[in-house]
């Protein structure tokens, strides 16, 4: 824990020293948002603000894993593998986005982009579940609440598919206004430090993430409101898919949608908002909405909320979201104790 730490100290001083250099760099080459014209009008004012902002976060997150947490810990080369691929199929679809770009989808379009998705997913869940030296052994371990541990055999790989790629793209629709994908990020990545550590088998883990919860949280002081840079599919892509990893690798994933209960309220008002127009469409001829706008933060400032009660209101929902996913990780842990004890034999002393 102390080296963890230190980790989330590190990165926290290292993101927050060159973050002002990379919001210079990136004003400089013009490196602006284009902002959705059918989006909340108040967002237009956004137009040209610097993106791409995620690497601000990853950097250092990769040159402190590489020099402290990397040698004799292989393990983390596949969340790191998953950050890096993840970052640059992101610095693409910005790319296309970009303030005079002549994108019309605003970057890949959406199959593209998920079939890379899956790819990558795809690799990492096979990673996952095969055994050394091609991978972590996991073999399609859970860890269930209240209950303890199980092995779901092969469909841990389409689940680990679905778990990375539907994190990342959460996590990616969370990425509307100041601060709100950067806060809730900073409590996922600590509930799971948390988690890894009451668990005590994934110590590596443990300071991986509190690495992330370090740069994550410096990059809060620029992401402000008003914010000086947004994150960019380059860091809501790569962060999401790479908290879908941790969750697997730990084996805790059951916890994810307690842990990240705002993004998938985010990602299920996406999904119930698009279902219902077109269903709605198909039986009447005209399609109708659940939401005066999805993802729902969006709803809630159609509704009159500030941009700042929306973040801080949601922010404090996932605050306890994950104090409550801490807490079912802990019966797991009662579980496998008591499981344990029953299984193993009654010693009796003579006297």
């Amino acid at each position: 824990m102390a080296r963890a730490l230190l980790l989330a100290a590190a990165a926290f001083v290292l993101t927050l020293a060159t973050g002002g250099y990379w919001i210079r760099f990136l004003r400089r080459h013009r490196i602006g948002k284009q902002i959705r014209l059918e989006g909340p009008q108040s967002h237009q004012i956004k137009t040209g603000t610097p993106t791409m902002g995620g690497i601000i976060i990853l950097l250092p997150v990769i040159v402190l894993t590489v020099a402290f947490n990397l040698i004799d810990r292989w393990s983390i080369l596949l969340p790191l593998a998953v950050l890096v691929a993840f970052a640059i199929l992101g610095a693409i679809d910005d790319y296309m986005s970009l303030v005079g770009s002549r994108s019309k989808t605003y970057g890949f379009t959406p199959r593209t982009k998920m079939a890379l998705m899956l790819l990558i997913a795809f690799g990492a869940a096979l990673a996952l579940y095969l055994p050394p030296p091609f991978g972590l052994a996991n073999f399609g371990q859970v860890r269930v609440p209240f209950v303890g541990q199980f092995d779901i055999g092969l469909w841990f790989i389409p689940f680990a598919m679905l778990i990375i790629v539907g994190t990342s793209n959460a996590v990616n629709l969370t990425d509307g206004l100041d601060s709100l994908a950067g806060w809730n990020l900073t409590l996922a990545f600590a509930a799971y430090g948390v988690i890894t550590f009451l668990n005590g088998e994934f110590i590596n883990l443990m300071a991986f993430c509190f690495t992330l919860v370090g740069a994550c949280a410096a990059f809060l002081w620029y992401n402000a409101h008003p914010a000086q840079v947004f994150m960019g599919d380059l860091g809501s892509l790569s962060l999401g898919a790479v908290l879908g990893v941790i969750a697997l690798q730990s084996q805790q994933w059951l916890l994810l949608p307690v842990v990240g209960l705002v993004f998938v309220a985010e990602a299920l008002s996406v999904i119930l908002q698009v279902g219902y127009f077109k269903w709605t469409k198909r039986r009447t001829g005209v399609g109708r909405r659940i939401f005066k706008m999805s993802p729902l933060h969006n709803h809630f400032e159609l509704l009159g909320w500030s941009e700042t009660q929306v973040m801080q209101r949601f922010v404090l929902v996932g605050m306890v979201a994950a104090l409550v996913g801490i807490s079912l990780a802990l019966t797991i842990n009662d579980a496998q104790r008591a499981r344990m004890t029953v299984e193993r034999p009654a010693i009796t002393v003579e006297r």
